[in-house]
C-alpha cells in the first residue's frame, strides 16, 4: 500500500531530480557489480570460529542466522526491523533517523470507487510511524553484542565476521540466562529456548514459530552462496527441541479466536480494523466494506504491500476508522502476523475498487526504496499465509493472481500517475514463491513465444537512484538523487533497442510527454519484474523483446546468464479488421446491466491501446462485476449487490501492472511455436 510512499508517477516523475535519473538511463550503469568476495570459505569458517569461541553449537548458530539473513551481509544496509548482517543485529535507534515519514498519498485514493471516493487528510488521518518507539528492547540487540563482545558498534554493523561473532555472543547469554547448556558440543536441541528469545518476538507463539523453523532447517540442511560471494553450508542434522525454555521467556500469549484465518503454525493474532459510522451520513464510515465473499463474488488476487512504516504505528493506523484498512500485516523481526480484516470483507488498500473487491492484502513492515531489506522471518510467514489463503480460495499461486501493489491498475487515464509502486524492485518474488511451494518452473523453448522474468537476485543489482528521497522534494529533492546502495532486485531493465545505450522505453501513464522513463527508484514504467510473463516480440544476440506497453521492449537475456524463462501459455491479439483495441484497468459491466437502483459505473478505457500485430500474455478471462457498497448499514439503493453483465473481459500482462482488454475485441490464441525475430 506505502503508507507513507513517494509518489509512484505523477508529480515525482516530473521532478528536476530524474535528470540524473535520466542521465543513467542513457548512458550510465545498468548493474553495478556486486562488492569483492573474501576467498571462498571465509564465511563457513568465521561461523565455526564464533561457534567455538562462544559455546554454541555451529548448526544451531548456522540455522538462526539462516532464518534471519540467509547468511547475507547485506553490507552496512539495515533490514526493515533494524538488523544488521548475517545475524541481524538490531539497531532500531540508529535506524529511526533515516530518511521519510509516514503521511497519506494524496495521489491515490486506496478505495479506488467513483461512485464513493474516499478522501483522507494528511494532516489529521495519519500518525507517525517512524518517530513512535519501536515496541522491545529486541530491537536493540546491537548495543549488547557490543558490551558481550567489546566491538565497536559500527564493525557489527559493517563487518560479517564481527556481526557474526556479536550473534554468538547473543545467543550464548540467552542460553545462559535459561540456565541451559553452553558449549560448541552442546546438544542444539537444548537450544530451543534461546533460539526463540533470538528472534525478537514479544509473544510466545511468534517466539515458537520462530524457533521452528530454525529446527526445521536444521533438518532439512541448506547450502547457498550469499549477497558477497561465499558459499555456506547447514549439514542436515535431525534434533528434537526441548520446547521447555519457551516457558521461561516470561512471552504473552497472543489472541488467538475462533474464526482466525491463519495456518496452525503461523503467530498470527486478531487485531480488528473499525467498521464505524463516523457521522450522520450514512455514507461517511471507515475503514473497510463488508461483504460475503466468495460466496457472493470470487477472490482473485492477494496483494502483497509494504508499509512505509514500521509495525506498531502501522497497525495503530488500521485501527482508526477514519482511516483505511487492509487484511492482514506483518511484522520484519520475527514474522508475527496480525489479521485485521476477515477474508469475506472489503478492504480499502490496492487504489482501485475492482481489483479491492476481489481481492486481500498484505501489509509487510518495511521500505520499498531506503536501501532496507526485507527478512526471512517475514517473507516465510508471507508465503504460508499466501500459500493457505490461496488454497482456501481458490487463488492461483502464480504472478497473474498474487500481484504487488505495483501491478494494480490504475481505474481511469487520470489516476494511472498516482498508483502506488510498493513492494518495490528489492522484493525477492523469486525467492517468495519458492517459499510458497510455487517456484517458477516453466516448460518452453526459445520459440514458444512466452518468456517469463526470472534473473538471478543476487546478481541483478540495477543502479537505481533516489533511495536517498523517501519521500522526494517537490519539484526538485534536496540533496539530488544519489545512486541508491547495490543490492539484488527481481526488476530487469527495459529499452527501446537491443543495447545498454539505447533509452528505457516510456510509459504514457507516467511520461504523458513521450520521454524515455527513468533509473529513479519509483520510476518503474521501464521495468518487468521476477514471475511476469509476457510474449516474445523479437531477438538479437543476447537480447529478447517483449511486447510492453504498445510498444517493443528489450531486456538483456544471454543464454549464458538468463535473466528470464522461456514458457508457454495463451496470448491474445487484436481480432481481425481491429487496427487498435482500448486497455482498461477495471472490468466492469455494459451499462445494460445496472439495475435502475444502482449508478452505472463508466467503461473508461486507460492512454494506452493494444495494436494489430501485438500480443499480451493471459492471465485469465473474468466476468465484467462491479460491487455496490457505499452505504455504512447497507440501505443505500442496491448497496452490497454485485452487478454482473455480458462483458467479459481477458486479463493480460500488458506492462508493470496488469491490465484488462475486453473478450469481445480480441482472439485468445496459443502462444505461437517460432518467436518473432
Amino acid at each position: 500500500m506505502h503508507l507513507s510512499p513517494p509518489p509512484s508517477g505523477g508529480r515525482i516523475l516530473l521532478a528536476a531530480a530524474v535528470a540524473t535519473a535520466a542521465a543513467l538511463a542513457t548512458t550510465g550503469p545498468v548493474i553495478a557489480a556486486p562488492p569483492t568476495a573474501p576467498s571462498a570459505g571465509d564465511r563457513q569458517q568465521q561461523y565455526a570460529a564464533a561457534a567455538a569461541e562462544y559455546g554454541v553449537p555451529q548448526n544451531v548458530l548456522l540455522g538462526v542466522s539462516y532464518l534471519e539473513s540467509r547468511w547475507d551481509a547485506h553490507p552496512g544496509r539495515p533490514s526493515t526491523s533494524g538488523g544488521y548482517g548475517p545475524m541481524h543485529l538490531t539497531d532500531a535507534t540508529g535506524v529511526l533517523a533515516l530518511p521519510g515519514s509516514a503521511h497519506v498519498d494524496e495521489d491515490e485514493d486506496p478505495r479506488g470507487d467513483d461512485s464513493r471516493p474516499l478522501t483522507l487528510d494528511p494532516a489529521t488521518a495519519a500518525a507517525p510511524a517512524r518517530e513512535t518507539p519501536l515496541p522491545t528492547a529486541s530491537l536493540q540487540t546491537l548495543d549488547t553484542a557490543a558490551t558481550l563482545t567489546g566491538l565497536d558498534a559500527q564493525k557489527l554493523r559493517t563487518d560479517p565476521a564481527a556481526n557474526i561473532r556479536g550473534g554468538a555472543a547473543l545467543l550464548a547469554s540467552y542460553q545462559k540466562a535459561l540456565g541451559g547448556p553452553v558449549g560448541a558440543g552442546s546438544d542444539p536441541a537444548a537450544w530451543y529456548g534461546a533460539v526463540a528469545r533470538y528472534s525478537g518476538a514479544d509473544t510466545a507463539d511468534a517466539a515458537a514459530a520462530f524457533a521452528d523453523e530454525v529446527y526445521d532447517q536444521l533438518g532439512q540442511g541448506a547450502t547457498r552462496t550469499t549477497d558477497d560471494g561465499q558459499r555456506v553450508t547447514l549439514a542436515a542434522t535431525a534434533a528434537r527441541p526441548d520446547r521447555a525454555g519457551l516457558t521461561r521467556l516470561g512471552l504473552r500469549h497472543a489472541a488467538r479466536p475462533d474464526g482466525l484465518e491463519c495456518p496452525v503454525r503461523l503467530a498470527c493474532e486478531w487485531v480488528p480494523a473499525p467498521y464505524e459510522q463516523l457521522s450522520a451520513d450514512p455514507g461517511d464510515y471507515g475503514n473497510h466494506d463488508l461483504g460475503d465473499r466468495p460466496k457472493q463474488q470470487k477472490i482473485e488476487y492477494i496483494v502483497i504491500h509494504d508499509t512505509e512504516g514500521y509495525f506498531a504505528p502501522s497497525v495503530d493506523l488500521v485501527k482508526r476508522a477514519d482511516y483505511l484498512g487492509w487484511h492482514y500485516t506483518l511484522r520484519s523481526v520475527d514474522g508475527y502476523v496480525a489479521q485485521h480484516i476477515k477474508a469475506k470483507d472489503v478492504g480499502w488498500h490496492a487504489g482501485n475498487w475492482y481489483v479491492n473487491a476481489k481481492s486481500i492484502g498484505l501489509e509487510h513492515e518495511g521500505f520499498a526504496g531506503q536501501g532496507t531489506w526485507y527478512t526471512e522471518a517475514m517473507y516465510r510467514s508471507s508465503a504460508k499465509l499466501v500459500r493457505y489463503l490461496a488454497q482456501k480460495f481458490g487463488i492461483p499461486m502464480d504472478r497473474q493472481h498474487i500481484i504487488g501493489h505495483d501491478n494494480v491498475p490504475g481505474t481511469t487515464a487520470g489516476t494511472v500517475g498516482g498508483m502506488h509502486w510498493d513492494p518495490g524492485p528489492y522484493w525477492d518474488w523469486s525467492h517468495y514463491f519458492d517459499l510458497m511451494k510455487a517456484p517458477f518452473r516453466t516448460t518452453g523453448t526459445s520459440r514458444t513465444g512466452l518468456v517469463t522474468i526470472d534473473p538471478d537476485f543476487a546478481t541483478n543489482r540495477p543502479a537505481f537512484v533516489g533511495c536517498n528521497q523517501q519521500p522526494p522534494g517537490v519539484p526538485t529533492p534536496t540533496p539530488p538523487a544519489e545512486t541508491c546502495p547495490s543490492r539484488g532486485s527481481s526488476a530487469v531493465l527495459l529499452r527501446t533497442a537491443p543495447s545498454a545505450d539505447a533509452p528505457l522505453v516510456n510509459d504514457l501513464g507516467l511520461r504523458p510527454d513521450g520521454t524515455p522513463d527513468t533509473m529513479y527508484i519509483s520510476d518503474h514504467g521501464a521495468r518487468a519484474s521476477a514471475g511476469q510473463t509476457y510474449a516474445v516480440a523479437g531477438r538479437q544476440g543476447d537480447w529478447t523483446a517483449i511486447w510492453y506497453l504498445g510498444q517493443k521492449a528489450w531486456f538483456r537475456n544471454p543464454a549464458s546468464a538468463p535473466t528470464a524463462k522461456w514458457a508457454t501459455g495463451f496470448v491474445v491479439t487484436p481480432r481481425p479488421g481491429k487496427a487498435t483495441i482500448p486497455v482498461y484497468g477495471r472490468a466492469y459491466p455494459e451499462q445494460a446491466a445496472y439495475p435502475d437502483t444502482i449508478p452505472y459505473q463508466t467503461i473508461s478505457p486507460l492512454q494506452y491501446t493494444l495494436a494489430a500485430g501485438q500480443r499480451y500474455a493471459v492471465g485469465g478471462v473474468l466476468p465484467g462485476e462491479y460491487y455496490r457498497a457505499v452505504s455504512f448499514d447497507g440501505t443505500a439503493p442496491g448497496d452490497r449487490t454485485v452487478v454482473r453483465g455480458k462483458n467479459r473481459y481477458v486479463q493480460v500482462q500488458f506492462g508493470h501492472r496488469i491490465m484488462f482488454v475486453n473478450l469481445a475485441d480480441v482472439l485468445i490464441l496459443p502462444s505461437p511455436i517460432g518467436a518473432p525475430r
